[in-house]
């Protein structure tokens, strides 16, 4: 077994190969090209950014600024990359980079910081890892664990080494969330302050960054355990780190203390807003929507520009099934930020309420395009069987099924309802075994949160002369939600019919 898993981890080096990072010159482990990191960075960054708050609209002047020092930065970095900067809607503080050079910073950190050269600081940081492949690197590393575990799986089971070919799948928010390692950490602290320097920035500000996170982080704020600090731990050692960095680096530089300010004006004028507004979110979850009204209308009057305070007004009454209320507030959103699939979702699901089927499905189209929620796609299974289109709902609902919330709990109930007649085998399962005397048992289980009855298992098999049979079986009673029950199949087999038995259920119901 050892053997074929380091033939398998030399084949995939050989495949990979390593590769010089174009920051630091070393020579790395690289299983992901090139090519393959524009297409990950392409394909995950709108739906990242969709799925942490959307873009932040209110102050389009501030996010072509904040662009501006990060093309300034990219512009004195060691590897070209499309890059783009983008400014999230979320008081959660952090930044992220994906492969590809697509980086993006959130409201909430862009509060904390006081200068240019702060911001500096954090984008450089973050295209370092772009350009020196750590989200890549980190990529490549998961895809040797999955290559060992495929290994295993080929030795025993005698699989096709094509398995090897897939690369994995589900890596938008993993590559989002990932925890860099050390190492990652302090190449882009040391690379950073290098890119601030050639772009004219005091890399002083890169040593005041960390030593603000630090104390943040001593103050063990739940905001920053979730975000800058969950994905870029901060540490004394990263701050003596940049200290020693300072001091090889020519002096001065440009920290645009003033600027920055100028330019967060009106973000910084609207935080009481985006607090109170954060604060509703909450008590609308907690159920009390008078409170949620409360500040949300605080929120509204101090920054009327804001799609989420609409919104979230909209959900309101959504809650409280006003719904041709809850529509305008989720038409003032759009009017003021149509790129956000949440006011889309909400739009269309209370479009849904109002019997107002074709808007409810534009909307829900709409936002499956900007993001693909289980909401939208249980919403428009809805529509589809209410349009007689069983097909298409099947297709739908067996999409959101995938998700393990109330969601999915509800369109696997509707898959069952409309696909259970059709296709009962997916659903009972059956497992047949011989008791001590030789006779025929077979284990039903309904692996339905509903109640079954009326299930008929067909069963062939070969007798004693070779000659096959077939025949039926007709459960009687009701068969419980997610349970098993044995019954006698009225057979007597050897091992050796037993091996060419076939069951399987063909009928079944849902009890009424």
């Amino acid at each position: 077994m050892n053997k074929i898993i380091a033939l398998l981890f030399s084949s995939l080096m050989f495949v990979g190969g390593c590769a010089v990072n174009p920051v630091t010159g070393k020579n790395e482990l690289s299983l992901v090209s090139e090519a393959q990191e524009m297409q990950i960075g392409e394909k995950y960054y709108s739906p990242s950014r969709q799925s942490q708050g959307g873009d932040y609209t209110v102050d389009k002047e501030l996010t072509a600024y904040v662009d501006r020092i990060g093309q300034k930065l990219a512009a004195v970095s060691d590897r070209k990359l499309p890059y783009e900067f983008k400014v999230l809607n979320s008081s959660v503080p952090n930044a992220w980079a994906l492969p590809g050079g697509k980086i993006a910073i959130n409201r909430g950190l862009l509060t904390e910081l006081g200068s240019e050269a702060e911001l500096a600081a954090v984008l450089g940081h973050e295209i370092v890892h772009a350009a020196a492949k750590h989200t890549a690197r980190s990529q490549s590393r998961g895809m040797l664990l999955q290559g060992a575990m495929m290994a295993t799986v080929i030795a025993t089971q005698g699989k096709d080494y094509a398995q090897l070919a897939a690369m994995g799948a589900n890596v938008g928010g993993q590559l989002v969330t990932q925890k860099y390692g050390r190492d990652a950490e302090r190449e882009s602290d040391h690379y950073g302050m290098i890119y601030m320097s050639r772009a004219g920035y005091n890399p002083q500000g890169a040593v005041d960054l960390q030593k603000t996170f630090v104390k943040l982080s001593e103050g063990k704020r739940q905001d920053w355990i979730s975000g800058m600090f969950a994905s870029h731990p901060p540490s004394q050692e990263r701050v003596q780190n940049n200290i020693a960095m300072l001091a090889k680096l020519p002096v001065g530089g440009e920290t645009g203390a003033g600027q920055y300010q100028k330019k967060m004006s009106r973000m910084m004028a609207a935080k009481p807003a985006y607090e109170a507004y954060d604060k509703a979110r909450k008590a609308l979850a907690d159920g009390d929507t008078s409170k949620a009204l409360t500040l949300a209308k605080r929120a509204t009057k101090l920054e009327p520009r804001e799609g989420n305070f609409q919104a979230l007004l909209g959900d309101i009454e959504q809650k409280k099934h006003n719904y041709r209320r809850a529509k305008t507030y989720y038409d003032k959103a759009l009017s003021l930020n149509d790129e956000f699939f949440y006011y889309h979702l909400q739009r269309g699901l209370v479009n849904e309420e109002l019997g107002s089927y074709n808007q409810a499905k534009r909307d829900l189209d709409r936002s499956l395009k900007l993001l693909p929620t289980a909401e939208a796609k249980n919403a428009l299974g809805n529509l589809s069987l209410h349009a007689g289109d069983r097909a298409t709902a099947v297709k739908y609902f067996t999409a959101a099924a995938q998700d393990k919330g109330t969601t999915g709990k509800a369109a696997y109930g509707s898959l069952i309802e409309i696909d259970l007649v059709d296709n009962p085998g997916k659903y009972i399962k059956v497992k047949t075994g011989l008791d001590k005397s030789g006779r025929l048992k077979a284990q039903l289980t309904n692996t339905t949160p509903k109640a079954v009855t009326g299930i008929v298992v067909a069963i062939k098999h070969a007798d004693g002369r070779g000659r096959s049979r077939t025949g039926k079986l007709n459960l009687q009673g009701t068969l419980a939600a997610k349970t098993k029950k044995v019954i006698d199949l009225n057979l007597n087999l050897s091992q050796e019919q037993l091996k060419t038995l076939q069951s399987v259920v063909v009928e079944a119901r849902l009890a009424e």
